[in-house]
């Protein structure tokens, strides 16, 4: 299929042009919806050890991140290796910003690629998908969703929108 990242297996052919830069961005944002440099480290390291000198499927890498990493990538795989598509947040406060609501688009249904969010000593984690969610927000948590923020630590693009646009 043309304009996807994987190319076809068994032939000379190639993939889209952004699979470098897609596909290391794309494991910083798993990287970062881990939220845990150790345990992501240990599944780096053992794809190394537990696949080493073998040829492995881009099935097989999938399925070993996902099931180290405690959470189904298989979506955020679809999405980032399979189309040419960088998926968009949208997402509004309520009007006293105690509230976000939040979603993915133009991305593969079922999209869910987690957002850990961080400044200073404040997270916040957010599990969008490609349905309207809502998070209450405690203090400053409101002031974690910036699309500056978010763009600098995932291959997304981020839409704010008004509250009509739902």
């Amino acid at each position: 299929m043309t304009g996807l990242w994987l190319p076809v297996y068994g032939v000379n052919e190639q993939g889209s042009g952004d699979m470098y830069p897609k596909g290391g961005n794309m494991l910083q944002a798993i990287r970062h919806g881990i939220d845990d440099d150790e345990s992501w480290r240990q599944i780096l390291r053992g794809l190394n050890k537990d696949f080493y000198h073998q040829t492995v499927t881009t099935q097989q890498v999938e399925h070993y991140v996902s099931q180290k990493a405690g959470f189904d990538y298989q979506k955020v795989f679809d999405q980032y290796l399979r189309t040419t598509q960088i998926p968009d947040l949208e997402f509004y406060f309520s009007d006293d910003h105690k509230r976000v609501t939040y979603r993915y688009t133009n991305c593969v249904a079922g999209f869910d690629l987690p957002l850990v969010l961080r400044k200073g000593g404040a997270s916040l984690r957010l599990l969008p998908t490609d349905r309207w969610k809502t998070a209450e927000l405690k203090g400053d948590e409101a002031a974690l969703v910036t699309e500056d923020g978010i763009k600098n630590m995932y291959y997304i693009g981020v839409k704010p929108v008004s509250q009509g646009s739902k």
